[in-house]
């Protein structure tokens, strides 16, 4: 049965030559899957309207704005960029970390000493249609600062070097600094604005050049323009996924489990088509979480109208919190790695998670059909919240986890299981399942989505 949520999204009168509406066709197009060729006959994404001709070694600098300046050497592309800076503990995964839409904005510093070693991988996709080793099409972060980079590289999935993609993806990158006294300065001081200046030094006291990603709605930049559907073959299930700057492993993560996906954009009235589909899941995505009053709005509306089950993730779960009246918090560096004990509060175990995340939800100011699920064992942070008698639960970390540990991907088994549950106490079956004519009108990639520079956005 077709839903009436492709009537909705898609009719045949709105739709302009690309498939969009016609509202959407001049300024969104679909992103492209053609590629390049690529070392041993692999392929790599073609190239980005931000490439620049690569730095090669010229002299670079990373400025912290009431903070210290470090010299060092240009890799990558040869621009200059500002943005918050922070830091990531996590010893791999940095393709996966770099394409990760919550880093949009920020210029990632790697405790790591050597980054690049194994190259970047290709633009290869699964059977699924996700990109197999990225999160998304492109780099989201707006610069990174390493030890040491890799300038050569070994890796049987990579098809070209860390300072040859950030190149063409027009990323600026600097290396030759002191990690180790950035971080000290970062987790002293907090997450600071900062710039990363190819040539010749920037004048730190030019405090109009730092922009503070802050201050900008970055959901509205990552999340896709139009509704998109991630098909999975026999599917039992059907899920709507509103978008805030969705990983492509949460993706896989629901469509491997059964569930047939749809998405949408990030300020989309869910709550008016939740009829239509078994489940609702809200992603990850980067900045203040009060940015997005809409997604606010609709999601206490969603909880208010249907008994759908629900989950969210990181941003997700910030925006649910929100959604029933809770606080968030800006945390004075955050939490950006792979090794992260979380306490789950109804078993007692602990797990070691993934996480990137620079706001927290205040458990004190959950309402009382709430109850916290996990906390942060290393600083006591929230880390998600479990409604005490409807399927709605949410998590702060990533328990997709793409560059690992995979110990709470069980949480996604538990949604599932939800959902089904859900589904088979209905008295009438509804037949959510996408049909085949909603399949062959919504696109199967993300929607209008590129990167562009911060001071470019308005």
């Amino acid at each position: 049965m077709f839903s009436r949520i492709a009537i909705r999204a898609t009719k045949p009168s709105a739709l302009g030559a690309a498939g969009l509406p016609s509202r959407l066709t001049s300024h969104a197009r679909l992103i492209s899957n053609k590629a390049v060729a690529g070392s041993k006959g692999r392929t790599m994404p073609k190239q980005s309207p931000r490439a620049t001709a690569p730095a090669n070694n010229a002299e670079a600098t990373f400025t912290i704005k009431d903070g210290p300046i470090f010299h060092g050497t240009a890799f990558g592309a040869n621009s200059n960029i500002s943005g918050e800076a922070v830091f990531t503990t996590s010893l791999v995964g940095y393709p996966e970390s770099m394409t990760d839409p919550s880093y949009r904005g920020q210029i990632l510093v790697f405790t790591q000493p050597l980054i690049g070693n194994y190259g970047v991988p290709s633009n290869e996709r699964d059977e699924y249609n996700l990109l197999k080793y990225f999160e998304s099409p492109h780099i989201q972060c707006a610069g990174i600062v390493v030890s040491d980079v890799a300038l050569e590289y070994s890796h049987w999935t990579a098809v070209e070097s860390l300072a040859t993609w950030c190149a063409r993806e027009g990323v600026p990158a600097i290396s030759g600094v002191d990690t180790r006294e950035i971080v000290t300065f970062l987790r002293e001081q907090g997450s600071s604005l900062a710039r990363i200046s190819v040539g010749d030094e920037y004048d730190a006291d030019e405090d109009e050049s730092f922009i503070d990603p802050g201050q900008i709605n970055l959901v509205k930049r990552v999340s896709t323009k139009a509704p998109f559907v991630v098909e999975s073959p026999n599917a039992s299930f059907h899920v709507a996924l509103i978008d805030c700057g969705v990983k492509e492993n949460i993706l896989r993560s629901l469509v491997s489990r059964g569930a047939s996906v749809t998405v949408f954009p990030y300020n989309y009235p869910v709550h008016k088509v939740a009829d239509n589909f078994d489940g609702v899941f809200i992603s990850n995505g980067p900045g203040d979480p009060t940015h997005c009053q809409e997604t606010v709005y609709n999601l206490a509306r969603l909880m208010e109208t249907s008994p759908v089950p629900v989950m969210g993730i990181c941003l997700g779960h910030q925006l649910l919190a929100m959604a029933v009246g809770a606080r968030t918090i800006k945390m004075k560096y955050g939490n950006r790695a792979h090794n992260i004990p979380a306490l789950d509060l109804t078993t007692g175990k602990c797990h070691i998670t993934s996480q990137n995340h620079g706001y927290a939800v205040d458990a004190s100011t959950l309402p009382s059909d709430f109850k916290e699920y996990f906390v942060n064992l290393n600083d006591g942070s929230n880390e998600g919240m479990l409604h005490t008698s409807r399927p709605i639960f949410s998590t702060q970390f990533h328990p997709e986890a793409k560059g690992g540990p995979m110990d709470s991907s069980f949480l996604f088994d538990k949604y599932i299981q939800s959902v089904k549950t859900f589904k088979d106490s209905q008295k009438v079956y509804r037949d959510n399942r996408p049909s085949k004519l909603f399949l062959d009108i919504l696109s199967k990639e993300r929607v209008g989505v590129e990167p562009q520079p911060l001071i470019n956005v308005a």
